[in-house]
């Protein structure tokens, strides 16, 4: 095993200097940030050493104290959406735009604390899909799981996409697009595959370390051309983009509220929330980790925005041009052409730590859920073999995702996030807060909820019915009654499950 690590390490470091260092003399960006990717590989590859079944691959065994909580729920929530997606948004359309993220994404892992943590840790599961098992039996759990892991698809494709965006800036062209997001999954996937829960923590408190040094430090330095504070806060005012509520009409509201809902509802069933709060070390740890997580998420989240709106009043005709073009380039062409060579190392520093490690949480999870969830439900795995089968999943996964990126890309990415989580809104979500919070919840009740929603949303979305009615508000809305239908009819099954209940 550690010869093995080693010899994939050492290939990972000639793939990275051949790829990223270019003809030339190289530079001192690129220098430091080739060294950053290393020493992530290098964290990655120890903490793989540490893994020695499926609960430590999963869970990290179930041994992450309060510290390392707080920065895996923060470092995975502070992906690329954040640093580039969630400026670009605010720009566009002030507070009222960002209600999906940082607000709705915030407040999931405060609500994940307050109301589920306890709950779900004490039933000592290895995944969410098994919750689904236990109260509603394999169907509902195969389906659900389903539903989890698509739900990824579109946020690691964000991350990759973002990957290939920060190596195409850095190479000023030379590595395409395309080129740079298989070179940055391939560094991701190295310690994701290996080192499973284990690396995913560790990682995330060193690259949190450099999201918020190098972030608050930038920040500081674009206030100090701007001539303070003040003067980013009366231009945003003097653009209306502190208007957090939407305009007072029936249909803003409606779809505003679904905005809000699709984060902050749709992350609670997922595989990787559950992971964090199953890894703490206790039940306390477990229930006070996503809260602090949350609020430090949703506070540190301005940080950017701030940073991009600065561009505004120290390159107006270049932000402004940008902003037309893409936004997302706005914040990295204002470090790349206004900040000394430091900041820019840890800018993109900062950038590549909220990128990887939002890709590497979100790389275990589905695989994980696949092997536990679907996989065992018809091959016979011992613990060594299942072991095996993550690994394997978590690289099948990961290819089919840099498919689907390339295949997307294009589209912004803060978009991509926001359309992932919109199946568990409608398809996971009732089924899991009425089974740990209502004893009468039933298995009927489930599948009730998931037809009804995934249907009602799917009827929204793809016909001209979506334009007057949001999409996930309306599929959130029948799962609920379909969850509350389903388990009151007055079946055989139904009592059966009542009787046991009481």
């Amino acid at each position: 095993m550690r010869k093995g690590l080693l010899a994939l390490s050492t290939a990972a470091v000639r793939f990275i200097v051949r790829t990223l260092v270019p003809s030339e003399p190289a530079m001192t960006l690129i220098g430091f940030i080739v060294l950053y990717l290393l020493a992530s590989i290098g964290i990655g590859l120890y903490a793989a050493m540490r893994v020695r079944n499926t609960a430590d691959y999963a869970l990290a065994g179930r041994s992450l104290p309060l510290i390392m909580i707080v920065t895996t729920t923060f470092a995975t929530w502070f992906g690329s959406e954040t640093v580039l997606g969630i400026p670009a948004k605010f720009i566009d359309g002030g507070l009222t735009k960002t209600v999906e993220d940082p607000f709705g994404a915030g407040l999931c892992l405060v609500f994940v604390g307050m109301f589920f943590a306890a709950r779900l840790y004490r039933l000592n599961l290895l995944t969410i899909g098994d919750f689904y098992r236990q109260r509603y039996g394999r169907g509902v759990e195969i389906f659900s799981a389903a539903v989890i892991m698509i739900s990824y698809l579109g946020w690691v494709a964000a991350q990759v996409t973002a990957l290939g965006l920060v190596f195409s800036l850095l190479s000023q062209g030379a590595i395409s697009v395309t080129t740079g997001m298989a070179l940055g999954t391939a560094v991701v996937l190295v310690y994701t595959v290996f080192g499973g829960m284990w690396s995913v923590a560790l990682t995330d408190f060193f690259q949190m370390l450099i999201i918020v040094v190098g972030l608050t430090l930038i920040a500081l330095f674009a206030a100090n051309l701007t001539g303070g504070v003040a003067p980013v806060i009366d231009y945003a005012a003097s653009k209306e983009m502190f208007r957090f509520f939407p305009e007072p009409t029936l249909h803003a509201w409606l779809f505003w509220l679904s905005a809000a809902i699709t984060i902050m509802i749709g992350s609670i069933p997922q595989q990787d929330v559950f992971q964090r709060v199953m890894s703490a070390r206790n039940v306390d740890t477990a229930v006070r980790g996503p809260i602090i997580g949350g609020l430090a998420y949703l506070a540190f989240a301005f940080v950017p925005m701030f940073i991009g709106l600065s561009a505004f009043l120290i390159m107006p005709e270049a932000a402004a041009a940008l902003h037309k073009d893409d936004p997302q380039k706005i914040l990295p062409t204002l470090v790349m052409q206004h900040m000394p060579t430091w900041l820019q190392v840890l800018f993109f520093g900062a950038l590549l730590s909220a990128i990887m490690s939002t890709a590497s949480a979100t790389l275990l999870a589905p695989s994980t859920t696949f092997v536990e969830n679907i996989l065992k439900n018809f091959v016979a795995l011992s613990d060594r073999r299942e072991l095996r089968a993550m690994r394997i999943t978590v690289l099948a996964f990961t290819l089919a995702v840099l498919a689907y990126a390339i295949r997307m890309e294009g589209t912004p990415i803060y978009e991509l996030v926001a359309k992932a989580y919109q199946f568990p809104v409608v398809g996971a979500f009732w089924p899991l807060v009425c089974g740990l919070y209502w004893k009468r919840a039933t298995t009927q009740g489930a599948v009730w909820s998931i037809v009804l929603g995934m249907s009602s949303w799917a009827l929204l979305e793809f016909t001209p019915l979506g334009e007057t009615l949001p999409s996930v508000l309306g599929g959130f809305v029948l799962a609920g009654i379909g969850m509350v239908a389903g388990s009151l009819v007055p079946t055989a099954g139904n009592r059966a499950q009542h009787r046991r209940a009481r």
